[in-house]
């Protein structure tokens, strides 16, 4: 990318976040996961911890999370993310650590580990990307899979009696003690992207603040999987995901309350 010289009489407004490489994705065209990748990258560099930041990698779509970040990243095992970063913090608390997680990393193979190091109140922030389905191998039913649904698995719409009801992971969290700020957000319009982005900053002070575990659950789409053009999926996760999954806060405690209020 060519380096733009400002003039001196401009303001610059607008630039590539210093916390992302210039790589080309691997996304699918309309995928959200570019736009989650940047809010975290814009929020790592106003708080300028890029340098002290590990990132914990997934397997699912965004295995290679780490290609598009530039800062220090591990690959763990399917769902064991939430496990290697509470070793990180643990040997390194001055580090800044966080997970980016996919609906069936977490909420499938990884939900007993995001439950306990939830329930320790580990001092990490996990971001967690819920698009309903298994994006990666080829858009399986996953946890997070609306009833009635229609994937490669439940070719005649998630069938609640035999898979069981949806997981609302923000709020199964949330009850959790040593859970300190729990939110769920979405990416599907320019509105909830910036609101995406305070809560992301939010739970990341939870953790420099040290006050506990920090979880941001992102509504997000998976256009190729759910056979929809870019525009239309996002205007049927309005329609469908956000009423399943309402959006807002699910735990903040006084503290970090008081941190979002500047006191």
């Amino acid at each position: 990318m060519a380096t733009v010289e400002i003039p001196e009489d401009m303001e610059l407004v607008f630039k590539y976040p210093e916390s992302l490489t210039e790589r080309h994705t691997h996304y699918c065209p309309g995928c959200t996961h570019g736009i989650i990748h940047r809010l975290i990258a814009e929020v790592i560099d106003e708080l300028g911890v890029r340098e002290r930041t590990i990132g914990i990698a997934p397997v699912g779509c965004s295995v290679l999370a780490y290609y598009y970040f530039n800062m220090d990243f591990a690959e763990a095992a399917h769902g064991r993310a939430p496990a290697m970063a509470t070793g990180i913090k643990r040997v390194s608390p001055d580090r800044v650590v966080f997970t980016y997680q996919g609906d069936g990393d977490l909420a499938a193979i990884g939900t007993a580990e995001i439950i306990h190091a939830a329930n320790r109140g580990e001092l990490i922030t996990t971001i967690f990307v819920n698009n309903a389905i298994y994006g990666m191998t080829g858009g399986q039913m996953a946890p997070t899979t609306l009833p009635g649904q229609v994937t490669t698995s439940s070719p005649t719409g998630r069938d609640v009696e035999t898979a069981g009801w949806p997981m609302h992971m923000a709020e199964l969290i949330g009850i959790l003690p040593g859970a300190a700020y729990v939110t769920r957000q979405a990416v599907l319009d320019v509105p909830g992207i910036r609101r995406t982005k305070k809560a992301i900053k939010l739970a990341f002070q939870t953790q420099l603040a040290g006050l506990g575990f920090s979880m941001v659950e992102v509504l997000s789409t998976c256009n190729t999987n759910w056979h929809m053009g870019p525009v239309e999926a996002l205007e049927w996760a309005k329609e469908h995901m956000v009423s399943y999954y309402p959006l807002g806060d699910t735990k903040m405690t006084d503290e970090v309350r008081a941190l979002k209020e500047g006191k």
